[in-house]
C-alpha cells in the first residue's frame, strides 16, 4: 500500500502541482507526485504528509488534504501489485521545495506543462482526478480559501477560481456572490495598502463550508487571458 500526493498551489498566476523527479527505479530519472509506501500502523493521511516532508521538505500540513481516490489496476507500479491511495491538498503560494531521500529534485509545475503530462506511473491521470476534484469542490464548498493566505482580497479569491477553472468571471458578480453568502468570508476592517489604485477590504475565511446556492462553473472553459467575454459563474 501506498499514498501520493496531488499538491496544489498558485504561483506566478498559474495553478501548479508539486512534482519529484525520482532518484531511484523505477522510472529513475521521471517525474511523479511525492508518495511512497505506508509503514506498518501509520494512518494513511499521516503518511502522506510524512511522505511530503520526506521528499519536498515541505514540512507543515497542508491548507486542505482529503482523499482523492485508490489506484490499483495491475501492472501500474512494475514493482508488482500495488495499490495507492491518492490525496488531494490544497496549499497556498509556498517556498520553493526541497529535495530528499529518493527524490532527485522537486518542484512547482504549472499544469499543462509538458511535465505534467509525461509522469511515472500512472501519475498523468491521477493529477487529472485531482485537478477536477479541485474544479468541483470550489463550486459548493469554501476550500478555494486553501490558496489564500490567511487575510486576502475578493479579487485575489476570484483569480482562484479563475484559474482553477480556466476562464473568466464577472467581477461584480463574483463580490456579490461570495460576500453575499453567510459565513463564506469575514471582513478583516483592513485594507491593502498597494501602489497606485484604491486599497481593497481584506477578509478571512469564515465558518461556513458549504456554499448555498452552489457557484456553478461556466459550461465552456477558456484559458484565462484569452480576450473571450467574460462569465459569471454564479447561479
Amino acid at each position: 500500500m501506498s499514498v501520493d500526493l496531488v499538491l496544489l498551489t498558485v504561483r506566478d498566476d498559474q495553478l501548479a502541482v508539486l512534482l519529484v523527479r525520482r532518484g531511484i527505479d523505477p522510472y529513475r530519472g521521471r517525474w511523479a507526485l511525492p508518495g511512497g509506501f505506508v509503514r506498518p500502523g501509520e494512518d494513511l493521511a499521516d503518511a502522506a504528509v510524512r511522505e511530503l516532508a520526506e521528499e519536498t521538505g515541505l514540512r507543515h500540513p497542508p491548507a486542505h488534504l482529503e482523499q482523492l481516490a485508490t489506484y490499483g489496476t495491475p501492472g501500474r507500479d512494475p514493482r508488482g501489485h500495488v495499490v495507492t491511495v491518492a490525496f488531494l491538498a490544497l496549499v497556498p503560494q509556498s517556498r520553493a521545495p526541497v529535495a530528499g531521500t529518493d527524490a532527485a529534485d522537486s518542484r512547482w509545475a504549472a499544469l499543462g506543462d509538458t511535465s505534467t503530462a509525461d509522469l511515472a506511473f500512472d501519475h498523468a491521470t491521477i493529477v487529472a482526478d485531482g485537478l477536477e476534484r479541485a474544479r468541483s469542490k470550489i463550486e459548493y464548498s469554501a476550500v478555494a480559501t486553501a490558496f489564500c493566505e490567511p487575510e486576502f482580497t475578493v479579487a485575489a479569491l476570484r483569480r482562484i477560481y479563475e484559474l482553477v477553472w480556466g476562464c473568466r468571471l464577472d467581477p461584480r458578480n463574483f463580490h456579490r456572490k461570495v460576500t453575499g453568502t453567510a459565513g463564506f468570508l469575514v471582513p478583516t476592517g483592513r485594507l491593502t495598502t498597494r501602489d497606485g489604485g484604491r486599497p481593497a477590504e481584506l477578509y478571512r475565511r469564515g465558518e461556513a463550508g458549504l456554499l448555498h446556492p452552489a457557484m456553478l462553473r461556466p459550461a465552456r472553459e477558456r484559458p484565462p487571458g484569452d480576450g473571450a467575454a467574460r462569465q459569471d459563474g454564479s447561479r
